[in-house]
């Protein structure tokens, strides 16, 4: 193997080893987000000094406008989509969820949580590092295999899960590359992920208030 197939190999061996090892640190959602983001941070930051250049990982400042235009684009369309789904009766019912719809530090996880933990983490580790090392197809396999562990702890189809987020993965790496920055997935990761908790909290408050309407 070249020095850049190691180099790729290795990394992303040490990224599905930080997904798994994720869940079990007994730090809370907070410490396990603030890890997740300073091993995304690292990460690019060693990729960078090991000669890869700023436009590869997605940091082309000529191309942030790109980013920003493509990123809010595909974040509206998501926005958009989840609003039909919360407002059309059939499809709503498919987002209630009295677990994750009645989280009480829903806020602090929309807020902080999500941006931060997942969307800021994933993309650095994804988008950025992974694209550049291994290539776009690659990396996305890699994100399917990395949602593994956090799809058993939540008793979510291992499965199921691997191809959805793998097929986001590629998604997001589209985004990536004909933008020519990681913000355009960065925003419409994030538009999917909090538009997704957002959905769920306003589906299952409904079906709350549906009920207690009937009982009365």
């Amino acid at each position: 193997m070249t020095t850049g197939t190691w180099r790729g190999v290795v990394a992303s061996a040490a990224t599905l080893a930080l997904g798994a090892a994720l869940p079990a640190v007994r730090t809370g959602p907070r410490g396990r987000g603030m890890l997740s983001a300073a091993a995304g941070t690292g990460a690019v930051l060693l990729t960078r000094a090991s000669g890869v250049d700023a436009a590869a990982l997605g940091f082309d400042p000529a191309r942030v406008r790109d980013g920003l235009r493509w990123g809010i684009g595909a974040a509206t369309a998501v926005a958009a989509g989840y609003v039909v789904a919360v407002t059309v009766p059939g499809l709503r019912t498919h987002f209630v969820d009295e677990v994750r719809g009645n989280r009480a530090d829903f806020y602090e996880w929309i807020g902080v949580h999500i941006p931060v933990g997942t969307v800021l983490a994933e993309e650095l580790l994804f988008r950025s590092m992974l694209t550049a090392l291994i290539g776009p197809v690659p990396q996305a396999l890699v994100f399917g295999l990395w949602h593994v562990r956090p799809a058993m702890i939540e008793g979510d189809s291992v499965a199921g899960t691997v191809v959805v987020t793998g097929l986001s993965g590629l998604v997001f790496a589209w985004l990536r590359g004909r933008s020519g920055s990681v913000l355009a997935p960065a925003l419409a990761h994030l538009a999917v992920n909090v538009g997704g908790a957002v959905a769920v909290r306003v589906a299952t408050g409904r079906a709350a208030k549906g009920t207690h309407e009937r009982r009365d």
